[in-house]
């Protein structure tokens, strides 16, 4: 998805391909992008007894994300 965005980004505003999604991953605590297996790992988890008793919360997978 990030290529695509990126492209598009550089495409509009003649930044150069890159540069969006080196300034998305400066903004996340952890310093990487998600990936499937980040949610996969909270999907699993909340399917197991390690979660029965967690109830209607809202659960960010997003490494710590800052939206500047």
């Amino acid at each position: 998805m990030w290529v695509e965005i990126d492209q598009r980004f550089s495409e509009i505003t003649g930044t150069p391909v890159g540069q969006t999604y080196k300034k998305y991953v400066d903004g996340i605590a952890l310093g990487r992008a998600e990936t499937p297996d980040d949610v996969a790992a909270l999907v699993a988890f909340l399917a197991s007894e390690d979660a029965n008793y967690i109830t209607g919360q809202s659960i960010l997978t997003d490494g710590g994300m800052v939206y500047r």
